[in-house]
């Protein structure tokens, strides 16, 4: 298994990301879209773990270089941030990920936490052949959801400020309306950011549990 940092340019502009790659080629493809700390390093080593699972990890920098440790620095970046060049990055993904050798030519899965939950969705529904399986982490700001094709896990918690569970069951209730049969869990106890081990809500049980399921749904 071997991570790098690589680029990519979307709409002609520099961007960058972290790649890792598995120990055997033909490998199945999954895109991370982090959350809005930006590319840390526990997204990067969240791609080696794929890596070390046999996949093909790809997670772009949506945040170009900026990283925030607190909530108050993640709004700022947020706020400072151009909405389309954001959106541009994301598009781009999943044909930078196909231009690599070790990439198996098919669909690919996706995994978004928060901020990259949102990104995960649209990206689904504005590729749908492209995606065939996206992992959202406590995130339910939507998209046309009539337009993914791909299946659909989501992992969230019960008591959580920023995600409340009325929005959980109201995007269930939209996606099912949509034809797309969601399969959600819910991690009692736990907090917005339960699966980032570099965060103080992080919960070890919960992250282990979401982690093998994930596994599970996203293998070929």
């Amino acid at each position: 298994m071997s991570g790098q940092d690589v680029a990519f340019n979307p709409n002609g502009k520099p961007a960058r990301g972290y790649l890792a790659l598995p120990a055997e080629a033909n490998a199945p493809g999954v895109i991370v879209l982090h959350a809005w700390w930006g590319l840390n390093p526990f997204f990067r080593s969240l791609c080696d773990r794929l890596a070390s699972e046999g996949f093909v990890a790809f997670a772009p920098d949506l945040n170009d270089g900026r990283i925030a440790q607190t909530v108050d620095e993640a709004q700022q970046i947020m706020s400072e941030s151009d909405f389309e060049r954001r959106r541009a990055i994301v598009a781009a993904t999943p044909e930078f990920l196909q231009s690599w050798p070790e990439v198996r030519k098919e669909a690919f899965g996706l995994i978004g936490f928060s901020m990259g939950a949102s990104w995960s969705l649209a990206l689904s529904s504005e590729r749908p052949d492209t995606i065939r399986k996206v992992v959202i982490f406590y995130g339910t700001e939507g998209s046309d959801f009539s337009r993914i094709k791909a299946d659909v896990l989501g992992h969230f918690s019960d008591v959580d400020e920023w995600e409340p569970m009325d929005g959980v069951r109201a995007m269930e209730t939209d996606m099912r309306t949509a034809g797309i049969d969601p399969l959600f869990y819910t991690y009692p106890g736990t907090s917005h950011w339960f699966f980032e081990q570099d965060r103080p809500e992080y919960d070890p049980d919960a992250a282990e549990l979401a982690w093998t399921r994930t596994l599970e749904f996203l293998r070929p």
